[in-house]
């Protein structure tokens, strides 16, 4: 079997391409990173960024936005939730709509979608206009969370893929945490106004990048994908060994039929789907969004100050997640999830017992402290490698023919998970906090196993190799 999945990718003669830089690790996908790289990278996690945004807009805008419109808890409540539902929906179409316009187009897309609900916001007068505008940010968002990272995954050499990747999650946390500060200090308007500033960054930047060889070579472009990858790659490199290995691959692949949303639960692709939904449920269902989202009430009902422990939290996890980026492609993804889920476990399992000791009356003066250690170890480990790594994993584990379906379906289970915590956190604690942290404990112990037992070391490893792998097939030749 290895055989037969092995040879159609591999090409026994090349022929060198354009430029004539040196062989080794460049001609087997490895190479350092070109400022056109750096480049599109930077360009696509600026959506990134409108994602960590949308996110941390709620937070510092309740109290202006319910005196202003005149909300009930209740209306203002569905302003908050609505975004999720609306990422599920961009997320269903995700997939889709990245293999049919692009990865660029669907970045363009995504992005003048976001600007006209951020403007809906700004200049809403009634809650109506408000929840319609948050619901089209949310719908930008579930694109732009599948396509970001697809096209970084796509674009780089293999022995950077990681770190570049996740770099998606880095932005995210600088999109939460910047906008929690400038949200201190300015209207709910003028912040919503300030959110159309990074659309517009990366809608200019999309003119001035190339679009992912991979997606090019799919749609049966070869002469383009080699000019994009010669690009990316740098004047001077020889892409032949890149090139050929993308064009044989994606010739085999092309065997198959385009993949519909029935055909992924097929046993042959049984590995990758279960690693890619698994991760996002797993991720999700650990709490993170709790956590998050509640993260004031939490403190507060532990005792502890609310707003030392949100600027705690900023100061944890903007390091913690750069420190990701950093050893991505040193450890390893494995080992990085797994030293990220045991933290945790223990992270939640810290807060539990904070809780059942306060319950208890026991050690009062302490389970304050004993909370705020227990979230900011989660903040910082979750940051480390859980945040990020699935979305690099799912990336980097179905074929090119099924990433449209799989790519929907996975950023669908984030989603919608996301939603159910969220929606669920409230009424969790008030039956226990204790039991509610213990729940989630169990998960990121689970998570430990699931990822020890199932998921696969994709460092250093081109795409191609890794789907090979994770996914037999034998074409008719």
């Amino acid at each position: 079997m290895e055989g037969e999945i092995s040879s159609p990718l591999l090409l026994k003669e090349r022929t060198q391409i354009h430029g004539g830089g040196s062989g080794g690790e460049e001609q087997r996908g490895g190479s350092s990173a070109t400022t056109m790289v750096v480049l599109s990278t930077l360009v696509a996690v600026s959506g990134s960024y409108v994602f960590g945004s949308a996110i941390g807009y709620s937070s510092p805008t309740q109290s202006g936005i319910m005196e202003d419109l005149a909300l009930s808890v209740a209306e203002y409540s569905l302003f908050g939730s609505i975004l999720t539902i609306g990422a599920m929906i961009g997320a269903i179409m995700s997939g889709r709509i990245a293999d049919y316009i692009g990865r660029r187009g669907t970045m363009g897309f995504s992005e003048i979608i976001c600007i006209i609900g951020w403007m809906l916001i700004t200049f809403s007068k009634a809650s109506w206009w408000l929840d319609v505008g948050r619901l089209l940010v949310g719908y930008g968002m579930g694109l732009l969370s599948y396509v970001i990272p697809i096209y970084i995954a796509e674009i780089t050499p293999k022995n950077l893929r990681g770190g570049f990747t996740t770099v998606h999650q880095l932005m995210i946390c600088f999109g939460v945490s910047i906008t929690y500060l400038i949200g201190a200090f300015v209207s709910w308007r003028i912040l919503a106004l300030i959110g159309t500033i990074p659309c517009i960054v990366q809608i200019v930047g999309l003119f001035f990048i190339p679009e992912s060889p991979r997606w090019l070579a799919k749609i049966g472009r070869g002469e383009e994908c080699e000019a994009a990858l010669q690009c990316l790659r740098g004047h001077n490199a020889d892409i032949s060994d890149e090139a050929a290995e993308i064009r044989d691959y994606t010739e085999t692949i092309l065997q198959l039929s385009e993949a519909s949303i029935f055909e992924l639960f097929q046993w042959k692709y049984a590995h990758s789907l279960i690693v890619g939904t698994g991760l996002m449920a797993l991720q999700q269902f650990g709490g993170v969004n709790g956590i998050a989202f509640y993260a004031s009430s939490i403190f507060i009902s532990a005792g502890f100050s609310g707003r030392i422990g949100m600027i705690a939290m900023v100061v944890v996890q903007i390091p913690m997640t750069a420190l990701g980026v950093v050893l991505m492609d040193i450890s390893g993804r494995r080992p990085l999830l797994m030293v990220s889920a045991a933290g945790t476990c223990l992270g939640c399992f810290l807060a539990a017992l904070s809780f059942l000791l306060q319950d208890l009356n026991k050690m009062v003066s302490a389970t304050p402290f004993l909370a705020l250690f227990g979230v900011l170890i989660y903040t910082g480990s979750f940051s480390l490698g859980m945040g990020g790594i699935p979305w690099v994993i799912m990336s980097e584990v179905f074929p090119i023919n099924m990433k449209g379906s799989a790519g929907s379906l996975v950023t669908l289970v984030s989603w919608l998970g996301s939603w159910i915590i969220s929606y669920a956190f409230n009424f969790l604690m008030d039956w226990s906090s204790a039991g509610t942290f213990f729940i989630f404990s169990c998960v990121c112990g689970l998570t430990v196993l699931f990822v020890a037992k199932l998921v696969p070391e994709t460092k250093g490893r081109t795409l191609e190799e890794i789907q090979a792998t994770m996914n037999p097939f034998s074409p008719k030749r």
